[in-house]
């Protein structure tokens, strides 16, 4: 049976820095609720808790960001 109270985050990795403390997705939203965008932060505590569905749409956006895409590893992680 799956949990539908599953939450996760969206974190990245620098790819060419193994050594590097990962950063976590912090999700801007317009008023209305509307997803805008990510931001990415040192501070775990401050990271948006995501749905699964919210988690993907996260790592869609970074993925289409063509000056920093290739350099680092977004994964979504359980909570």
């Amino acid at each position: 049976m799956e949990n539908n109270e599953q939450r996760y985050m969206v974190q990245q990795n620098k790819i060419n820095e193994p050594g590097k403390p990962p950063v976590f997705a912090r999700v801007m939203r317009s008023k209305e609720g509307v997803f805008e965008g990510v931001s990415f932060i040192k501070n775990k505590d401050k990271a948006s808790v995501l749905t699964m569905a919210q988690a993907q749409e996260a790592v869609a956006w970074a993925a289409k960001k063509k000056s920093a895409a290739h350099e680092y590893a977004t994964t979504i992680i359980s909570l």
